[in-house]
């Protein structure tokens, strides 16, 4: 079993749920609901583990929050 940790967004424009995996290449998808998103980024990782080793070239280390005055 791999654990992955993806990145969610919601882009304002299209309304639609846009998730990546920071440091795999290719593992992004889109959705209209957070279950289809997961759904996808699901299926994406599967393809894109059985088309190529996992080999991350970065780490993802966290989130920060930056405040502007």
């Amino acid at each position: 079993m791999k654990t992955f940790t993806a990145i969610i967004e919601r882009d304002t424009a299209t309304n639609l749920y846009v998730g990546y995996v920071p440091g795999f290449a290719g593992a992004h998808s889109q959705a209209e609901t957070l279950d289809e998103l997961q759904a996808n980024l699901k299926e994406v990782l599967e393809m894109l583990l059985e088309d190529q080793p996992l080999d991350f070239k970065t780490e993802f280390v966290g989130t920060q929050q930056i405040v502007l005055q």
